[in-house]
């Protein structure tokens, strides 16, 4: 019996070759793949290997080297139809009964696969006819190259309704395998079908094979309704299991250790251009739990990347409750938000390649995203609100079908919960004393041991690796963070002085000190070495901490912070002010902080709305939000002195 490629090719994406394998060798990782000794002949250093993103294993003792198809063969001695059977029955497949009809079936897929590399071919060449100027056009302005179209065989369908339907029936295609592909639009109420890809930029979509499976294309009339259409479900292409540049990613994504994951075509071909090659894209839905399993068998911690803006943080969410069933020992997700209104795109051209690799290197664990989420819902100033989000979390982690993994997030959403309730109680939380007040009376047994948590083993303090390494080379270049040497903002620099004379703040405040995005790179390499310090050498009182920090060259720039209080409301920041009064002004100046950013933010939106539209009232949300942003500094202005950037103001007739 001949099993059909699609059977085959499922059972392959869901056991993985270390899951095979791992049943009769033991295996250990090792970088990016695993290692163990040779089922295949007896030696005592490992020369066997596996390797999941690229679906073999290799035993350089013996020249052994298969899929998890011939591994059972090998070392069992099974047949391939037994082989066959066997990882049937463990993937929760049905083997397909041999039939005439199955095999009918397997040649009409054959057929529909050589039907849609033909339109691929013919797409292609489309776009380098004349009918096809506004589409070149267009990718000429998106910066797309000669090199990145062949790439990704992009192509173009005229606005005729007739034209791939007309040229794939002269090559010997019928109407009905037409119909089957989706290549054209059919149905009992459509007296003739017609071609569903129309004036539209073509990205073919592809196995993990590298076969040409589905069509996305683009409208280049913004008017259109459907701005972005894909092929609809057909018996090559099932959407909910592809991810659009798969084929091409894994290799590099193999390589690096990692893979992102991004909204659309356009985004994944811009990385590309600018060298992150390892980029995917689901096709215009949700993230699936199929598609989740795809990408793990690529990386470990796949980082989604999202828009800032709400409808970003909702597809992070959505993306975060499928995967929290599915999360295992080593493998989760990491979530990098852009600035709000901007895609990959626009980082790369407005602010380069280092200032988005920088934005990938800051990508937030899914705990932290998970966090945030559930306590942002709800207020904690009363036991009944308090106890509506312990048992939210507790409902939340029970998806989790790993026990280990779900101990885990118990545990750490616990410490987080209790911090979050000492702060919504008002009154400094256990372990936030001084040096001299660590054992006040009152403070409990797990008080102490979530203090020990924040001294115990490095993997358990998710701030401490980001802290010792301090930012990237390429992070530190960044233009996202590049400033003026001189500049440093009053409200960060005092956030640090606070911290360098009440080091005992970070007890409680560290991981979200480490995650705060600060405008300089002076104050954010000192913040990184403040926490390292304090990691490291806790307990350290104030002079300790400076001592440290003098050694590691930091002196400079803790001279000039030390100059940050300049008036008398900054007096908790001094070094005699009371733990109360230091608790109360920390708290305050967090928020202030919090509330300048989400203020920036906004600003960045009005900015480029007043680019696209040069209107009168988008000019006057561009000055309305710079001011809120000087008040919030402290500074006073007047409408007058503050255009938009680099031009003159338009206003509208």
């Amino acid at each position: 019996m001949r099993f059909p490629a699609t059977f085959l090719d499922e059972i392959r994406t869901r056991l993985p070759v270390s899951h095979v394998v791992a049943k009769r060798v033991k295996l250990k990782r090792q970088g990016r793949e695993f290692v163990g000794l040779s089922p295949f002949k007896q030696e005592k250093t490992p020369s066997f290997t596996v390797n999941d993103a690229k679906g073999f294993y290799h035993c350089f003792a013996s020249g052994e080297h298969g899929d998890i198809f011939t591994f059972l063969m090998k070392t069992e001695g099974l047949g391939f139809h037994e082989a066959v059977e066997r990882l049937a029955q463990e993937a929760g497949l049905p083997v397909p009964k041999a039939s005439p009809e199955l095999e009918q079936r397997e040649r009409s897929n054959d057929r529909l696969r050589a039907l849609m590399e033909e339109a691929a071919t013919w797409f292609k060449a489309a776009l380098e006819g004349k009918a096809a100027r506004d589409a070149r056009n267009y990718l000429d302005g998106r910066g797309v190259s000669e090199t990145d179209r062949e790439r990704f065989r992009i192509g173009f369908a005229p606005k005729d309704r007739y034209a791939i339907k007309e040229h794939l029936a002269a090559k010997g295609f019928t109407a009905e395998e037409m119909e089957r592909s989706g290549i054209v639009v059919a149905g009992e109420e459509i007296a003739v079908s017609y071609d569903r890809f129309r004036n539209r930029i073509i990205f073919p979509i592809t196995d993990l094979k590298d076969r040409v499976i589905a069509f996305g294309g683009r409208a280049l009339d913004p008017s259109h309704p459907a701005k972005y259409l894909n092929s609809p479900e057909t018996p090559l292409f099932h959407k909910g299991s592809v991810l659009f540049n798969a084929a091409r990613a894994r290799g590099p994504a193999h390589d690096r250790g990692a893979i992102l994951v991004v909204e659309g075509y356009m985004d994944v071909v811009a990385l590309a251009g600018a060298g992150f090659n390892h980029a995917v894209a689901p096709l215009g839905t949700a993230l699936t739990a199929n598609q989740l399993q795809l990408l793990w068998r690529m990386a470990q911690e796949p980082t989604l990347c999202f828009d800032g803006d709400e409808a970003g943080q909702k597809a992070a969410s959505r993306a975060l409750d499928t995967a929290l069933p599915d999360l295992k020992p080593g493998l989760s997700l990491r979530f990098a938000f852009l600035p709000a209104g901007q895609d990959p795109d626009d980082v790369l051209r407005d602010a380069g390649r280092e200032a988005f690799g920088g934005l990938i290197e800051a990508a937030q664990p899914l705990a932290d995203v998970l966090w945030r989420r559930e306590a942002a819902r709800q207020q904690l100033e009363t036991p009944e609100r308090r106890a509506a989000l312990e048992m939210r979390i507790e409902s939340l982690l029970g998806q989790i079908s790993d026990p280990k993994v779900r101990h885990q997030y118990q545990q750490e959403l616990r410490r987080r919960f209790e911090r979050a309730v000492a702060d919504a109680r008002g009154g400094p939380r256990a372990g936030t004393r001084g040096k001299g007040q660590r054992n006040a009376p009152g403070r409990s047994r797990r008080d102490q041991g979530s203090s020990r948590w924040t001294r115990g083993r490095p993997e358990d303090r998710p701030w401490e690796a980001r802290a010792q390494g301090g930012a990237s080379d390429s992070l530190k270049q960044s233009a996202l963070v590049r400033t003026p040497a001189l500049a440093l903002n009053a409200r960060e620099a005092l956030i640090l002085q606070t911290l360098l004379n009440h080091p005992w703040l970070l007890e409680t405040y560290a991981e979200e000190v480490a995650e705060m995005r600060l405008s300089t790179q002076p104050l954010s390499e000192l913040r990184d070495a403040v926490i390292g310090v304090h990691t490291l050498s806790s307990p350290l009182d104030s002079d300790g901490i400076r001592t440290q920090l003098n050694q590691q060259g930091f002196g400079a720039i803790v001279a000039r912070v030390e100059r940050a209080i300049t008036h008398k409301s900054d007096g908790f920041a001094e070094p005699h002010a009371s733990p109360h009064d230091v608790e109360a002004g920390w708290r305050q100046v967090l928020a202030l902080h919090r509330k300048a950013l989400d203020l920036e933010r906004e600003l960045a939106v009005a900015e480029k709305a007043y680019r696209d539209e040069g209107t009168e009232t988008a000019y006057e949300q561009l000055v309305d939000i710079r001011l809120q942003v000087l008040n919030a500094e402290g500074t006073e202005a007047s409408s007058d002195d503050y255009g938009p950037p680099n031009q003159e103001p338009t206003r509208a007739a």
